[in-house]
């Protein structure tokens, strides 16, 4: 069986490096296949690296703030470009101001997303996750 294979970045205009490279070797060492995109990520960037490679998820970081506007329409680009099966993950400081964080997953997952994570979410259980959710999609 080959190893999960997911497109990380971080999406819009955001340059927090220093988390995407975390989520890089932590992913990579549980054993899943990395292709990251670095930061300044547009949707299409995602998308079209997904398509290129094979990817089984596309994990978005977002630390700025933006994620809600950057990310909207993620999950209906990827249906329009074939990736209806696509995994869609996303996880760090997703909104400005200050909400509970089920207000914030709940409209991520409005928005398609499959699992919305928190700035302290425990990556090594995420990549357990990524793991399970790409089995399940076979």
């Amino acid at each position: 069986m080959r190893p999960v294979k997911i497109i990380l970045g971080v999406i819009g205009a955001d340059c927090h490096a220093v988390g995407n490279q975390i989520l890089e070797k932590v992913f990579t060492m549980n054993g899943i296949e990395v292709i990251n995109l670095g930061v300044m990520v547009s949707q299409d960037e995602f998308i079209d690296a997904a398509i290129e490679t094979k990817a089984d998820a596309i994990c978005v970081s977002s630390l700025y703030g933006q994620g809600e506007l950057d990310c909207e329409g993620l999950r209906g680009r990827s249906i329009e470009r074939g990736l209806d099966n696509i995994i869609l993950y996303v996880g760090g400081n997703l909104v400005i101001g200050k909400k509970a964080f089920s207000e914030t997953e709940a409209r991520f997952k409005q928005m398609g997303f499959d699992r919305v994570f928190a700035p302290d979410a425990d990556l090594n259980q995420v990549s357990q996750l990524l793991k399970e959710d790409a089995a399940a999609r076979g």
